[in-house]
């Protein structure tokens, strides 16, 4: 099977104009067939500050409220798709962003019967994503951006997590390919200590995981990306790095990193 590479760009970086170039410049440099995700919660954050729309978070994720969601889906499918998208042009990507809704490439459903009410918050597993649909993008030569905004199929769209749809989209791909997926955003990898860069954690199995977990280590944003990595570990995609932006190239090249690798 051909090699994918899925990488999904954190908000910081997304959110600062001078790292997003030089991600650009060097996502630009990655051989071979790739697609990019992101999300933007920072800017929205922002955005929601401003217009007096309060925001909520439990655990790494958004409460989506009616009125966030319609900030959400301004800044995700947007501001940030095209800004991505026009910086790719110019780097000579031939790049196409998309929203879950567009081509029907990802399908979701409201997320209901938890503890907590999400909102319009839309849950995904790799048989909501269109894998016909990615694969023709990719083998005509297109680099698919996805957002994190979805579609129920019935004309209600839905906020998922990022870093969720990185994870599933990675689980789907990879029954026609070899998917390496990377977590980029602006830290060396999981870190036993987030205030000192010397404290990246290379590699971290499951069990490992849980004790890490339980100690108060790994919390917040960081959950996420943790739980969706080892659910697409255990659903066939080949590896999973989280690592700094700067280091995309030499992740997707196999070649010495700095960032953190996730284990069976």
């Amino acid at each position: 099977m051909k090699p994918l590479h899925i990488i999904k760009i954190g908000g910081n970086v997304i959110g600062s104009e001078t790292l997003l170039q030089k991600f650009i410049g060097d996502f630009a440099s990655v051989k071979g067939l790739k697609v990019l995700v992101h999300g933007g919660g920072k800017e929205t954050t922002e955005l929601a500050n401003k217009m007096g729309v309060v925001q909520t978070m439990v655990k790494g994720r958004r409460i989506t409220d009616a009125e966030t969601l319609k900030i959400a889906t301004m800044v995700y499918a947007g501001l940030v798709n095209k800004r991505i998208v026009s910086l790719m042009q110019a780097n000579g990507v031939q790049a196409i962003g998309l929203s879950g809704a567009d081509g029907n490439v990802i399908k979701a459903k409201k997320r209901v019967g938890t503890e907590i009410d999400y909102g319009f918050a839309g849950d995904v597993t790799e048989e909501s994503v269109n894998t016909k649909a990615i694969a023709s993008l990719l083998e005509n030569g297109f680099v698919p951006v996805f957002c994190s905004i979805t579609h129920d199929g019935a004309g209600q769209l839905l906020n998922t997590n990022a870093d969720t749809i990185a994870s599933v989209l990675a689980a789907a791909l990879s029954k026609e390919y070899t998917v390496q997926l990377n977590y980029c955003f602006e830290k060396k990898g999981v870190m036993k200590n987030v205030e000192d860069e010397s404290s990246v954690i290379s590699k971290i199995s499951k069990e490992a995981y849980k004790q890490l977990l339980g100690e108060g280590i790994i919390s917040e944003g960081m959950i996420p990306k943790l739980d969706n990595s080892f659910d697409a570990i255990s659903k066939g995609v080949n590896s999973v790095i989280i690592g700094h932006s700067d280091r995309i190239v030499e992740m997707t090249e196999g070649k010495a990193h700095q960032g953190t690798e996730l284990v069976a």
